[in-house]
């Protein structure tokens, strides 16, 4: 078997896995409210979005695999038994020279989100493998030094947030702690057991405090040569202060190692939000003033939560460009973005471009169903907060800022749109009037022992694969 066909067929292996070797970051268990004004300020705009994107975009888009994990040698990781992980690197480094998106094309992206109903952009200036997608001065291994150097818009981060910056939304920079290129991350003296740095930092500090001063820098420009910013989104949670670490942490599977992984994100904070005031930093599991708001990951959390979150799901299977990704339906993510927002969080829905530089076909479509949805109900799901009385079967509640409580039914998909809804709590006095969003008209209903029997208009009782249905009312709320 030549090179190259065993590396197709690691690929082949690695994107039939993927949803089984989905790494999933744990959930923080504690939160600390930010003091500063401006920071404060900020969380209570960003909480009013509810909706985001959030883009994984890199070398790993080349071959259509799992974003930058096909490193990492740990035991969930599949590969071919008979490739050699140094040549597996190389090859994987190597997809420099072939990352060449001749049809980039940020204004895509950015309309299709608008066109979504999303509010705000994380985008990924550098996952894991170390490859930046911005014009770094710290590495030449970055999108703007290869094949793709020669374009105009080579410096694919500040044309990706100019975009969505045209659009109105909210902008985030997703980068990662770690970075397993940078030879102060992984030395390349050592081989590479994990996820985590490669030598004992106790014994190489020099080395250490060089990765501390890489990380510090990169981040400097971005906060400095990006424009404005709204979000820092800080991924690798493995890489955290030691005091950190607690037993929950230890039984993720990160193998947590005995010396600590600080790159001192106090003086990193201290330098982005002095460059952008109001900055939200979201260190991602490292619970803490520099945790603004948590990140359940693939998942929505069981009960309501009082902290600000978001649940980071992807569109598909995968964070990054899969060719063979199955996309859940419109219906689906709605149906998600309801159940977190009720529960008091936003949904920061993951998409991968393809690697010419646009969003897939399919991809497009389907935010477009679900941004058509929002255009009706979006008073439903925008600049609300949670009700303490959050759901009644698969009717979903929240409330506006003022004075009005929005229930949100759930429909199936695959079923006829029933004659009427019901739930049982929430209910407001008898002669209120409760208007259906999609259509502005007040609905007739009955209340019967405590529950309320809302009656479907005729017309809206013929519509067919309409994922939800939302009402708006008041209610005397204690």
């Amino acid at each position: 078997m030549t090179r190259v066909s065993l590396y197709i067929l690691v690929l082949l292996i690695l994107c039939s896995n993927t949803k089984a070797q989905e790494q999933v970051h744990p959930q923080s268990t504690k939160y600390e409210w930010p003091t500063d004004p401006a920071v404060k300020e900020k969380l209570e705009t960003w909480r009013d979005q509810k909706f985001g994107m959030i883009i994984h975009w890199g070398l790993y888009a080349v071959p259509g695999m799992i974003e930058s994990w096909a490193l990492c040698s740990e035991d969930w990781v599949s590969r071919d038994t008979n490739s050699n992980y140094a040549d597996f690197k190389n090859w994987y480094w190597g997809l420099k020279k072939d990352f060449n998106p001749v049809k980039f094309n940020p204004d895509q992206w950015a309309q299709a989100a608008k066109d979504a109903g999303m509010r705000y952009l994380v985008f990924t200036t550098k996952h894991h493998d170390g490859f930046c997608m911005f014009d770094t001065k710290e590495t030449d291994f970055k999108i703007s030094n290869g094949p793709f150097a020669s374009n105009p818009k080579a410096n694919v981060a500040k044309y990706v947030f100019d975009a969505f910056r045209k659009q109105g939304l909210m902008i985030g920079a997703y980068f990662s702690k770690p970075d397993w290129h940078c030879p102060y991350y992984w030395w390349p003296m050592y081989a590479t057991p994990d996820r985590n740095n490669n030598y004992d930092i106790r014994k190489h500090p020099w080395r250490w405090n060089k990765f501390k001063e890489y990380t510090y820098n990169q981040i400097s420009e971005l906060m400095h040569d990006y424009g404005s910013m709204d979000i820092l989104w800080l991924d690798g949670g493995w890489v955290r202060p030691l005091e950190t670490v607690t037993e929950e942490v230890r039984n993720w599977g990160a193998n947590i190692p005995a010396w600590s992984q600080d790159v001192d994100i106090p003086a990193i904070a201290a330098m982005a939000r002095k460059a952008q005031p109001g900055l939200l930093i979201v260190d991602r599991t490292v619970h803490g003033p520099y945790e603004n708001y948590q990140t359940p990951e693939q998942r929505v959390p069981d009960k309501q939560l009082e902290n600000p979150w978001e649940s980071c799901i992807t569109l598909g299977d995968n964070w990054g460009y899969v060719p063979t990704d199955k996309l859940k339906s419109s219906s689906k993510v709605i149906h998600q973005l309801i159940e977190v927002v009720a529960k008091g969080g936003s949904l920061l829905l993951g998409v991968g471009p393809k690697p010419d530089g646009t969003l897939d076909t399919a991809v497009v479509q389907r935010l477009g169903e679900i941004g058509n949805w929002l255009k009706a109900n979006g008073a439903a799901i925008y600049n609300t907060r949670p009700i303490q009385g959050y759901k009644s079967g698969n009717v979903y509640f929240t409330q506006s800022k003022g004075h009005s409580v929005y229930a949100l039914a759930l429909l199936d998909e695959n079923a006829p749109m029933p004659k009427t809804i019901e739930w049982d709590i929430n209910v407001p006095p008898n002669g209120s009037k409760i208007k259906l969003l999609s259509t502005g008209t007040n609905v007739k209903y009955t209340i019967k022992n405590e529950k309320i029997i809302v009656t479907l208009p005729p017309a809206v009782q013929k519509l067919k694969g309409y994922p939800a249905l939302a009402f708006e009312f008041v209610v005397a709320l204690d």
